[in-house]
């Protein structure tokens, strides 16, 4: 009986998780995707693997065929891939500085509002029954004809237009049509630094040590932004915790990211959650003992996930399109689609297992995960708001022990000025790692 149970849970864990194994090759596709077709129109022929999910995942019941429901789950998960990897390159390429971080917050409040949707579709009185649950598959094809419909009508990437088509008049429409101004020459001379630039490889970002505390900076972020036990404490308030709250704290986030920064909501939040996930332990073990421990239960699943919403929701992408110039984001976004994809793919795959076996211990593992992302976060991550790709740099320079070639770049807001416009002069010092071997 135990091994039929075994096998049952394997089974369920794998259905769950092999939708990040599509993931994981979608993010691996999109560096070559988006520099042949570029972002917009990535995201655009991305449908089409949503449509042919769509398909196959609701016809599969008529056809009898639960393979067809595993084929459509890999599928959706390389749509997902290409679309979490394509969507904040473009819109870390299209967006101002000062608005850099709240719009970064777009995909995470968007993500929310769909699952929300989901959820809703799939009650019982819906769609959520054994005849009509096919119905809801179906449904994933009007999010994709509302895109087919609006993206066309955007302009493409100004950096890409500029550095990978030459065309320059279309670049300086597509500055002046997202940044809402006229004189976009200063944008134009920043894109025209990087012309010289060829796309870097993953490889050859890797082997770049003036950007290797920033890779693993992503990583370590991007790990905790998936290990960190949202979705496991998401579960017993999945309709109201998973949907209104997430959008909610992640509006608020959106507005508190340009004000108090990266830096401390990222550190605040998972400092936050090991807290909860600790009083959380306690209470659930404890919770026959005292009528009020349950509540205590709801409070802290709910604190949980207000942290994650507030600190680490949306951030990790905003980070990884802000520590890298244009010619690399391609290659970072594919490093950190794949953890981002191999981490989730090690919670849907091996948690069921955890809880059987650790019981209400099985949060604890998540709290010593946000622990570790806070430490290395607070004595690694420096603050990141409103400030230039070199200015980032600078910041990392030190520990990455090299010197950037021509990057003095003053502490003194009067000299701040000058050194923004010489910026433009180092990129490509920066993109090809042609730093000082100077050891600090």
């Amino acid at each position: 009986m135990k091994e039929d149970e075994g096998t049952l849970t394997l089974l369920w864990s794998i259905t769950v998780s092999i939708f990040s194994i599509g993931g994981l090759v979608g993010a691996i596709i999109t560096t070559p995707i988006v520099k042949f077709f570029g972002r917009k129109h990535t995201l655009l022929i991305n449908n089409v693997f949503a449509v042919m999910a769509a398909l196959l995942m609701a016809l599969c019941q008529l056809a009898g065929s639960f393979e067809m429901l595993l084929l459509g789950r890999i599928v959706m998960g390389i749509d997902a891939g290409v679309s979490l990897s394509a969507l904040p390159i473009y819109l870390s390429e299209i967006s101002p500085k000062e608005i850099r971080g709240a719009l970064g917050q777009v995909t995470a409040i968007f993500i929310c509002i769909g699952v929300f949707t989901a959820q809703v579709l799939g009650l019982p009185e819906i769609f959520g029954n054994e005849s009509r649950w096919p119905y809801l598959f179906g449904v994933i094809v009007v999010p994709s004809l509302i895109q087919v419909g609006i993206l066309p009508f955007l302009p493409e990437s100004p950096h890409y237009l500029l550095l990978e088509k030459n065309d320059k008049s279309g670049a300086e429409k597509a500055f002046q049509t997202f940044f809402g101004k006229d004189d976009v020459s200063h944008e134009l001379e920043e894109s025209e630094a990087q012309r010289n630039v060829k796309l870097v490889s993953v490889l050859q970002l890797l082997r770049n040590r003036s950007v290797r505390w920033q890779i693993i900076t992503v990583i370590i972020t991007m790990a905790c932004y998936q290990l960190c036990g949202l979705n496991a404490v998401s579960i017993p308030f999945q309709y109201v915790a998973s949907g209104n709250g997430k959008i909610l704290f992640l509006l608020i986030q959106g507005l508190a990211v340009e004000r108090l920064g990266r830096r401390p909501l990222l550190i605040g939040g998972f400092g936050l959650m090991v807290i909860f996930f600790a009083v959380l332990t306690v209470s659930l073990t404890f919770q026959n003992h005292a009528y009020w421990l349950p509540y205590l239960s709801i409070f802290c699943i709910l604190a949980i996930i207000a942290s994650f919403c507030i600190g680490p929701g949306g951030i990790p992408f905003v980070l990884t399109g802000e520590f890298f110039q244009p010619s690399q984001k391609p290659a970072a976004f594919m490093i950190a689609g794949t953890v981002n994809w191999v981490s989730n793919f090690s919670v849907g795959l091996l948690f069921p297992f955890i809880q059987a076996g650790l019981l209400t211990f099985c949060f604890l593992v998540f709290a010593v995960v946000c622990l570790a992302g806070a430490t290395y976060l607070f004595f690694v991550l420096p603050e990141t708001k409103n400030k230039t790709i070199n200015e980032i740099s600078q910041a990392f320079a030190k520990r990455n022990k090299v010197t950037l070639e021509g990057q003095e770049m003053s502490q003194f807001p009067s000299e701040r000025k000058s050194s923004e416009e010489q910026e433009h002069n180092f990129s490509s010092t920066l993109e090809n790692g042609e730093t000082k071997n100077n050891i600090l």
